[in-house]
């Protein structure tokens, strides 16, 4: 008789963030429903996840994998390849981000049998599925958060907290995006109600704290936001939710009505700033977003007591020195004005799928052959044909500063030691001065910082996790 058992395997992306992945499960409750046994194996959380996961699969009917564009693909290849050599009769199956964007590429690798595009919630045989239209959020079966192990995300985050999804896609074409490869930016919602009713269930079922709202651009519907809010503030369950929106929507809401999304529970938005560069911002096909927005974003929601995020890229293809400048003195302005405030920095990395590849290749990007060859495909471990060598290790040091020079309220819990916490604030002062004078050279206070690190290490989790470092700085 075939198995009706399903494992899946999540390798690690952030451990120090860690939650049930969101992907993994949508896609199970159409099999629990269909009568499939489904196992979820995190790497994040699981000791020995390699051996589980081959103790897993020895009664099982396949292995499925779920994952983006990076660092992932790297375990992903390992337990493929083990899963192969020992069950070569048991389907491998890559779903995701990645093989969505890539699955030629994908199905190629000698390890890999079956990739799912797009929505894999839909998906009644284990083949390779002709392109199918995407179905609208609201048709689509409830996650099976019953299945993730909160406890044990909660030992390695130091919080309760989920991701939950209230509309797919984006309106706007961000030249650097990949939504275009899966959702051909068809923005659709789940109705109020529904939101209002899973998500205070959702909270108060696993006694969970955080919510991360992870739709595209969550305020691309203003009334609909509103109605959430509303309903929520009537449920009276407290809970603290963040979202992603684009400051030019943000910024059409008045601070009271901002302040009812506070009262709400909402705490962050996060913004797809970008540059403080025009020029650049007109490059990335954002001249729906202004400069002026970014600051009237960060001022309404300081008004309304929600902290305002911001994500910076630099090395964009037509970024120079000048423009670069431009976005550090916007993180500045922003940070030392609205305290609080807090800025993510990436390097461009020109992923599959985006506007902005062919481009990328004309200027000199090579990519990848391979799916493992994507595995180091990733900010913190590439360099640009436009931004290598001195410039670019000037850019990295840039960052490291922007990191010291101000604090983050991460989703984790903060385990540094205090003494270390003290010397991060006092290092801070002369980080902001080299900010301001554009000078990197002798880099001291990352030294510093370095040291009291590996002599002041924050307490480490008890499970043998990947810790990625997150990429952020915070006023």
């Amino acid at each position: 008789m075939r198995s009706k058992k399903i494992v899946f395997f999540f390798p690690a992306f952030s451990s120090q963030e860690a939650t049930a992945p969101l992907g993994i499960l949508a896609v199970a409750t159409p099999l629990l429903r269909a009568g499939y046994d489904v196992r979820i194996i995190d790497s994040t959380i699981t000791p020995n996840f390699q051996k589980r996961v081959i103790e897993e699969l020895s009664d099982a009917l396949c292995l499925a994998v779920s994952l983006v564009t990076g660092p992932m693909i790297r375990e992903t290849v390992q337990i493929a390849r083990m899963a192969k050599q020992l069950y070569p009769e048991k389907p491998v199956v890559l779903g995701g981000w990645h093989p969505s964007l890539l699955p030629d590429q994908t199905l190629a690798a000698e390890y890999v049998d079956i990739i799912v595009k797009g929505q894999g919630e839909d998906d009644g045989r284990l083949v390779f599925n002709r392109p199918r239209a995407l179905r609208p959020i609201r048709e689509l079966p409830p996650k099976a958060y019953q299945l993730g192990d909160y406890d044990a995300y909660e030992r390695v985050c130091g919080r309760r907290w989920a991701m939950y999804i209230t509309s797919l896609a984006c309106p706007f074409d961000c030249s650097y995006c990949t939504n275009e490869g899966v959702y051909g930016r068809k923005w659709n919602a789940l109705e109020p109600e529904r939101v209002v009713e899973e998500t205070t269930d959702l909270v108060t079922r696993y006694r969970l704290s955080l919510l991360w709202i992870v739709d595209d651009n969550y305020l691309v519907d203003r009334e609909r936001a509103l109605e959430i809010a509303e309903g929520l503030v009537r449920r009276g369950v407290k809970f603290d939710w963040s979202i992603q929106a684009s400051t030019n929507l943000v910024t059409r809401f008045t601070v009271d009505e901002l302040k009812l999304l506070r009262r709400s529970g909402l705490s962050q938005i996060a913004h797809g700033a970008e540059s403080g560069s025009p020029k650049v911002l007109h490059l990335m096909n954002k001249d729906f977003q202004k400069i002026e927005t970014i600051y009237e974003a960060a001022e309404k929601l300081t008004q309304a007591g929600i902290r305002p995020s911001f994500n910076i890229i630099f090395g964009f293809p037509g970024e120079g020195d000048k423009e670069r400048r431009e976005s550090i003195q916007l993180i500045m302005n922003i940070c030392r004005k609205y305290p609080g405030a807090e800025f993510w920095t990436n390097i461009f990395t020109p992923y599959p799928g985006s506007p902005v590849m062919k481009r990328a290749f004309e200027l000199g990007i090579d990519a990848p052959k391979t799916l493992e060859g994507w595995a180091d495909y990733f900010p913190r471990y590439t360099t640009l044909p436009w931004l290598k060598g001195r410039k670019h290790g000037r850019v990295q040091t840039m960052r490291d500063y922007l990191r010291l020079a101000f604090n983050r309220v991460p989703i984790a819990a903060d385990r540094r030691h205090p003494w270390n916490r003290a010397l991060h604030e006092m290092l801070a002062v002369p980080a902001r001065w080299r900010l301001d004078h554009d000078v990197y050279a002798a880099p001291f206070e990352l030294k510093l910082k370095n040291l009291a690190n590996r002599w002041l290490p924050p307490v480490k989790s008890k499970v043998d996790a990947h810790q990625l470092s997150a990429e952020a700085v915070t006023c």
